[in-house]
C-alpha cells in the first residue's frame, strides 16, 4: 500500500489544536511538506516545529482569520505562487451549540462564511495547481451529523450538511484530473470543541462535567471516546496515493455511533 506522501504539499485548516493539528503531524510523518493556517502566528511556529522533517520537508504557516474569506484567499493566491499544494485539509472549529429555533440569521451567516465560502475559495485557488501537478486530495473535516444531525447542534447541523453536498458535487467535476474529495466525519472525540460542547450540555441538564463525559462514551459502541489522532489518521489515508479511487464519500470516524450507513 503507497502512503508515502514524499514531495507532496498539504495545506491544513485550523492546525494548530485538535484534528487539524493532529492532522498536519500525520501528514509530515508520511513525507509531505506541511503548511499550517490558523490565527495564532506564536501557535502555528510551535507546531510548526514540531513536524517531522526526516524527508528534508520545508514546513510553512500561513496566518489567517477565517471570518475574513477574502483575506484568506489573497493569503493563500500569493502562497501558491512559489509552492504548489497537492492535498487540501478543510478544518474549521464549528458553530456553538443550541436549538435551531434559537439561531439567530448572524449565526447561519457567521457559520457559512467560515466554511462553505472558505472551503470553495481554497478550493479555487489550490485545483489549477492540482491539475498541473495530475494530483489532488481535498479532505472536509466535518461531523457525523452528515448521517445524522445531533440533538442542539440547529445551526452546526445545517451548515455540516451544506459542506458534505458541496463536497459530493465538486467531486464530480474534478474527478477527471485524479483529484478526489472525501469528508471525513468525527464522532466524540477528545478535543476541546467537544469538551466546550459537554460543559455547555452539563450545565444544561444540571450534571457535572465527568457525568456527561461518562454519558458521551456510553453512547458510543466502542465504549470509549475518540481521540483526534485517530480521526487524523483517516485524514491521513485519503490524502494518500492508495486512497486514488475513493472519492466523494463521508467516513466516519466515530466509535460506530451514528446509527445509519
Amino acid at each position: 500500500m503507497n502512503l508515502d506522501l514524499t514531495g507532496k504539499r498539504a495545506i491544513v485548516c485550523g492546525s494548530t489544536q485538535g484534528i487539524g493539528k493532529a492532522s498536519a503531524l500525520e501528514l509530515a510523518s508520511m513525507g509531505a511538506h506541511v503548511t499550517l493556517i490558523a490565527r495564532n502566528e506564536e501557535k502555528l511556529i510551535e507546531i510548526a516545529r514540531a513536524l517531522d522533517t526526516r524527508a528534508a520537508q520545508r514546513h510553512g504557516y500561513i496566518v489567517a482569520d477565517f471570518s475574513d474569506p477574502v483575506s484568506l484567499r489573497e493569503r493563500v493566491d500569493r502562497y501558491l505562487i512559489d509552492n504548489p499544494v497537492q492535498i487540501l485539509i478543510n478544518n474549521t472549529g464549528g458553530p456553538p451549540p443550541g436549538p435551531l429555533l434559537d439561531a439567530r440569521p448572524e449565526a447561519f451567516i457567521k457559520a457559512y462564511t467560515e466554511h462553505l465560502v472558505c472551503n470553495q475559495l481554497l478550493a479555487q485557488a489550490v485545483i489549477p495547481v492540482m491539475k498541473r501537478e495530475g494530483y489532488g486530495r481535498i479532505i472536509n473535516i466535518i461531523s457525523t451529523s452528515v448521517k445524522a444531525p445531533l440533538r442542539n447542534m440547529g445551526v452546526s447541523n445545517t451548515t455540516r450538511g451544506a459542506v458534505a453536498n458541496w463536497a459530493k458535487t465538486l467531486s464530480f467535476e474534478v474527478a477527471p484530473f485524479n483529484i478526489t474529495v472525501n469528508n471525513v466525519l468525527p464522532g466524540a472525540t477528545l478535543t476541546q470543541r467537544l469538551e466546550s460542547i459537554m460543559e455547555e450540555r452539563a450545565g444544561r441538564v444540571g450534571k457535572t462535567f465527568q457525568e456527561v463525559k461518562a454519558l458521551t462514551a456510553a453512547e458510543v459502541p466502542a465504549g470509549r471516546i475518540g481521540t483526534a489522532e485517530e480521526v487524523a489518521a483517516a485524514v491521513a489515508f485519503l490524502a494518500s496515493p492508495a486512497a486514488s479511487y475513493i472519492n466523494g464519500i463521508n467516513i466516519p470516524v466515530d466509535g460506530g455511533r451514528t446509527g445509519n450507513l
